[in-house]
């Protein structure tokens, strides 16, 4: 005697994908208050670097000017010790 094969049987549905779970982050809100503390901040923080960077460029000046004056003594003096005054 023959068996019958048995009836197929649907193959049971894939369970669906959760769905990703939305990264649960702070939303950044600038009032107009916060802009202006920053914007307030951001121009101090120039004006400040500024005001150093003048600073640094005023004293390399002042440098370079006493030692050509150091220089020009200098150069005097060995002329002079060198006539035989």
């Amino acid at each position: 005697m023959r068996r019958s094969p048995a009836p197929a049987t649907a193959p049971a549905p894939a369970p669906a994908p959760a769905p990703a779970p939305v990264p649960s982050r702070p939303v950044l809100q600038l009032t107009l208050g916060a802009l202006v503390a920053v914007a307030a901040g951001g121009t101090a923080a120039v004006l400040v670097i500024g005001t150093v960077l003048v600073s640094l460029l005023l004293a390399v000046a002042v440098t370079a000017a006493s030692v050509a004056v150091c220089a020009v003594v200098l150069r005097s003096l060995l002329t002079q010790h060198g006539r035989g005054r």
